[in-house]
């Protein structure tokens, strides 16, 4: 039987491997994110997810990562479409609480691991950015851009934290209203 050579460029090979730690983290905790077990999903030679991340925190920092480029491309594909902030939150958040679900699931299963990543700030980051929240405020005159961006991050959080708990989401227009009472800043 001929072998056809793997020709899968290494970018590609590693957001596979961070896919699969998230689905992973997501379906059976933090702890079944193991070099072994992404190796068998991907049905990679054994020892292949240890060559691109040598150790545990090497991998999981490299799946945080991966996660928050998620995040920041769903943000950008959710604001391209002139509406208001408000709007705009509320799309992320329907789109973060229905078809990324398992992103969500992933970064609190990965939550007891964030000491270990060396900077808590990345798992924390990486479904809601506070800098882009910051400067959403600034641009739009709030009279505490800081502090506005702190409270609509711990929005974020509860509204995802609910859709994980609860096992469902708020739809597109309920969130969009409440964002809007909320934070008034972000309606048009």
């Amino acid at each position: 039987m001929e072998t056809v050579p793997d020709v899968t460029p290494k970018r590609d090979r590693r957001s596979a491997i961070c896919e699969t730690a998230l689905d992973l983290a997501a379906t059976g905790g933090n702890r079944a994110v193991t070099h072994t077990a992404i190796d068998r999903a991907l049905d990679l030679p054994k020892g292949s997810t240890s060559y691109y991340f040598r150790t545990r925190v090497a991998l999981l920092a490299a799946a945080v990562a991966h996660l928050t480029l998620i995040s920041r491309d769903s943000f950008a594909g959710t604001a391209s479409g002139g509406d208001a902030p408000a709007v705009v939150v509320a799309g992320y958040l329907h789109d973060l609480t229905t078809r990324r679900i398992r992103d969500v699931r992933a970064r609190f299963a990965l939550a007891p691991d964030a000491a270990a990543l060396g900077s808590s700030s990345a798992l924390r980051d990486c479904l809601f950015s506070p800098v882009a929240a910051r400067d959403l405020f600034a641009e739009r005159g709030a009279a505490d851009p800081a502090g506005s961006a702190a409270d609509l991050v711990v929005y974020c959080e509860g509204v995802a934290a609910v859709a994980l708990f609860s096992g469902s989401a708020t739809g597109r227009r309920e969130l969009s209203e409440s964002v809007g009472r909320c934070f008034p800043d972000l309606v048009q």
